[in-house]
């Protein structure tokens, strides 16, 4: 894996860490025009220079007519992940609370996907399926990063890998390979420091740790990864900064940007003016009316609106690729994501169904709309079929690029999607018990191991998952639970077991237990 070049002691020479610093007297220094006065011998006659003009044009010339024209610029990658944003967060999606005029703009330029599904209901698996391009069944990375598994439980969880191992090759490591310049700035949440971005072919790690979220959002942050800013400043700010940073430093291109906000999962801390300002717009009967948490969205968004100034100022606009995607649903009762059924941590669709924007210049229909189902995992072959990088691709098997969705030419080859949760998520409002799931066409089955027990909803008519149609359409849940049960055998997928120690006179989890609650700052 490509290091970072260090200085050599000359302006200008790097060279990798591990290897002996040249010594000065030994680096070849480019010769200048007073060298070459200095110089014993001839200079080149106008003869040769006439003979090697010539021979250089006729290559070119052999070369094609377009070869003496500078070649296009290499397309870009800024990709940028919210944590827990849910569905209709944004004003594009629906909300008349929150306000989020850039990502708008996103969508006006570019294409908004209506059924985009995170690879899970928790941040981590999402996070391995979005740079992997595996189902996290497939990965084994199955839960948030480390998990937390109630006292009583009916099952056990499996032996899960918690952390996102060296041999997978990572959508970073394919533009890496490349020539991309990589950065990772934000949550990482992959693994400790042995499994760090910059072992996954991210040459620049800013802020990424084995942490879920930060401690707070205001400086002083200690987070090892980050320098710290000054006292007060917000973190959402910095990492935008940071973002723009390195694509003034890598404007010549191409580089792939990473930008995995921590923004907008816990603790609701915004700036004390949007908090006023949120809280000045709330009406009666609203459903999403937290002011700490609209504050958060719209720092998060204010993020987006700089960095395409920042690619407008350097002229890179147009060839730039701009994602913006979630981890996962909106966390209830913080937020709502009517009409969807509850949120993050369950196992319906307001656990998974999330915002994805496209823009890809020149290309995108401004202001489409695809009501096409897609899921995280594809983003890692739609970016490599865009950027034309072919080496890689393979590995991510699980991923189908969008490319036919973005241009309007044709659709997937592709009706169903799974997820895959053997763990418990007892401590979120609405969360679920370990479960699987397949979408096909219309119908969505759900699973559940405890009792291995079927609902079956038509989320064409039913978006809500408000009437279980399992005990009227038996063939269809046998249909679809044999191919989830399939899919589960392909992949590998782990399985929970009974637990001998559980005690059915106790509950599972404590239900009088304190709930934690985002307080409105």
């Amino acid at each position: 894996m490509r290091k970072p070049w260090k200085m050599a002691g000359v302006p200008g020479v790097f060279y990798r860490p591990g290897a002996p610093a040249p010594s000065p007297s030994r680096i070849h220094r480019p010769r200048t025009r007073d060298d070459a006065a200095k110089r014993p011998g001839k200079m080149k006659t106008p003869l040769r220079l006439l003979q090697t003009l010539a021979l250089a044009t006729t290559i070119l010339a052999s070369l094609g007519p377009g070869a003496t024209h500078a070649a296009a610029p290499r397309t870009n990658v800024v990709l940028i992940l919210a944590d827990d944003l849910g569905w209709t967060d944004l004003h594009c999606y629906g909300s008349h609370y929150y306000q989020s005029p850039h990502l708008d703009q996103l969508a006006r330029d570019g294409v908004r996907f209506t059924q985009a599904y995170s690879a899970c209901t928790v941040c981590s698996p999402s996070r391995a399926a979005i740079l992997t391009g595996k189902y996290p069944g497939r990965l084994h990375i199955t839960d948030w990063i480390p998990g937390l598994p109630p006292e009583n439980p009916k099952l056990l969880v499996p032996d899960w890998t918690k952390y996102l191992p060296l041999e997978e090759f990572t959508l970073a490591d394919a533009l890496h390979a490349a020539g991309y310049a990589t950065a990772s700035i934000g949550k990482w949440h992959l693994g400790g420091e042995p499994y760090y971005p910059d072992q996954h072919g991210f040459d620049i790690n800013v802020a990424g740790t084995e942490a879920s979220n930060p401690k707070t959002y205001f400086a002083p942050y200690k987070i090892s990864t980050l320098p710290e800013g000054p006292d007060g400043e917000y973190l959402t700010d910095r990492l935008g900064l940071e973002a723009g940073r390195f694509i003034e430093q890598h404007k010549g291109g191409p580089f792939f940007l990473y930008l995995p906000h921590f923004a907008v999962h816990l603790p609701v801390q915004a700036k004390p003016a949007l908090i006023e300002k949120y809280r000045a717009r709330r009406q009666p009967g609203q459903k999403q009316n937290h002011a700490g948490y609209a504050g958060m969205i719209e720092s998060m968004d204010e993020t987006v609106g700089r960095i395409r100034r920042k690619l407008e100022e350097l002229k890179l606009a147009d060839h730039t690729l701009v994602i913006f995607a979630s981890d996962n649903g909106g966390r209830v009762p913080t937020t709502s994501n009517l009409p969807l059924r509850v949120g993050k941590g369950s196992c319906y669709e307001g656990g998974t169904r999330t915002p994805l924007i496209i823009y890809w210049p020149g290309v995108t229909r401004p202001g489409s709309v695809c009501e096409t189902p897609v899921i995280g995992m594809d983003l890692y072959r739609t970016i490599l079929e865009i950027v034309e990088v072919k080496a890689g691709a393979d590995k991510a098997v699980d991923s189908l690029s969008l490319v036919p969705l973005l241009r309007q030419d044709g659709g997937l080859k592709r009706d169903e999607l799974f997820w895959h949760y053997p763990h418990y998520q007892h401590y979120q409002l609405g969360g679920a018990a370990p479960y699987g799931a397949i979408r096909k066409g219309d119908f969505k089955l759900i699973e559940f191991f405890d009792d291995m027990r079927v609902e079956l909803y038509n989320l064409r008519d039913d978006i809500g998952e408000e009437h279980n149609l399992a005990s009227r359409m038996p063939a269809k849940v046998e249909e679809l639970r044999t191919r989830l049960h399939n899919w589960r055998n392909d992949v590998g997928a782990q399985m929970p077991s009974r637990n001998p120690a559980y005690n059915p006179s106790q509950p599972e989890h404590d239900p009088t237990a304190k709930k934690k609650k985002a307080a409105d700052k």
